[in-house]
């Protein structure tokens, strides 16, 4: 199943015509990844509201280097070359219907966006936000296998280090993640997510960690925070384990996380207040008397960022809605001592939120 980023300019040009835009000059390289397929390194787009059935009207921009890419990955539409690709849309504009243009105020710099009036002046700049952002929080059923497939990597990792003793006392942070990561890869990851958390013993205590040369013993905690990537989308999954031995507090503590983040999944439906999925997590701290020791929020969004809309915490606005891809992500950590973390990525559903990461996340002592 081909993404359909025909039908994704479609939306967009939509959430055009309801701000009297007549066009959104793209600039955000992840965006353009979103609605045209382009995976270079250098591109602007400008998707025209008011544009014929083959969108002679809109446009990609890249440099020389990727002549034969553009052509590959984006063949619906026309293709400009030309090294400053935003400021080359807006100097070529030419006369024509599309004169106010709404652009990525939140990633254009004061400097670019000075250049485009000595190049165009009668076009009419418009400060557009998070246009492309609010399409992509929803995820369409292409993106959701990619997620599926990029979570299962991370799964399978997970589990053939620990099915071959990677995971034991004597070993360093940085040697399991950089075992996991390998792993990754070995299951089809085209990429990491972000650089893999490995914290154990009292490191397990700093929500995120560096890996170090710090030795794992046995009665730590080790909390894994990790992801893989495949086609551009990525995995978040955060597992918590204890050596050898588990203490009583330490056994208390899981409990207390694995309760608030059961609840936070449970939560997760169409229409609900984010900050309501957060509370229904963090009640359930606040009840065993470790309100202070949830350092951050919830959860997030994840799709081509790891870190994108919506965003679940105490003070998030909005509200979930189904196709959103999100984590779940309660911790509780005691300085000096050690800390616990359980997260998953699902997508939100009309009826039971879909989870994507499988490993099961019952105490385990390894």
């Amino acid at each position: 199943m081909p993404a359909d980023h025909a039908s994704r300019r479609a939306a967009l040009r939509g959430l055009l015509a309801d701000r009297s835009l007549d066009a959104l000059l793209v600039t955000d390289l992840l965006n353009i990844r979103y609605l045209t397929g382009f995976t270079g390194s250098n591109a602007a787009l400008v998707v025209s509201t008011d544009d014929d059935a083959d969108e002679s009207r809109t446009l990609i921009c890249t440099d020389g280097r990727y002549l034969s890419q553009v052509a590959e990955q984006v063949p619906d539409l026309h293709a400009e070359i030309a090294r400053a690709s935003a400021g080359h849309l807006v100097g070529t504009a030419g006369p024509g219907p599309h004169r106010s243009w709404g652009f990525e105020s939140h990633v254009v710099t004061v400097d670019d966006r000075a250049k485009w009036d000595t190049l165009d002046a009668a076009i009419s700049f418009v400060a557009a936000p998070g246009l492309v952002e609010q399409l992509r929080m929803v995820k369409d059923e292409y993106e959701i296998d990619l997620l599926r497939q990029a979570c299962g990597a991370a799964d399978r990792a997970l589990a053939d280090l620990i099915d071959v003793g990677g995971l034991r006392p004597g070993r360093t942070e940085k040697e399991v993640a950089r075992d996991l990561e390998w792993r990754m890869f070995e299951h089809g990851a085209d990429g990491i997510s972000f650089e893999t958390i490995v914290a154990a013993g009292v490191n397990s205590a700093v929500p995120h960690h560096r890996p170090t040369g710090a030795v794992l013993a046995s009665g730590d905690f080790v909390k894994f925070d990790f992801g893989a990537q495949i086609g551009g989308y990525h995995s978040d999954m955060t597992r918590t384990y204890v050596l050898d031995r588990a203490a009583e507090w330490q056994r208390d503590v899981y409990d207390v996380v694995l309760r608030a983040q059961r609840a936070g999944r449970e939560a997760l439906a169409p229409g609900i207040e984010c900050a309501a999925v957060d509370a229904a997590a963090r009640s359930i701290i606040a009840a065993a008397g470790h309100a202070e020791l949830f350092l951050h929020g919830l959860g997030h969004g994840v799709g081509l960022e790891i870190h994108e809309a919506p965003g679940i915490g105490a003070a998030a606005p909005g509200t979930l809605v189904a196709g959103a891809a999100v984590t779940v992500e309660p911790g509780v950590y005691f300085p000096g001592r050690g800390g616990v973390r359980i997260e998953d990525t699902l997508v939100v559903r009309e009826q039971t939120p879909e989870l994507l990461t499988l490993t099961a996340k019952t105490l385990t002592v390894v």
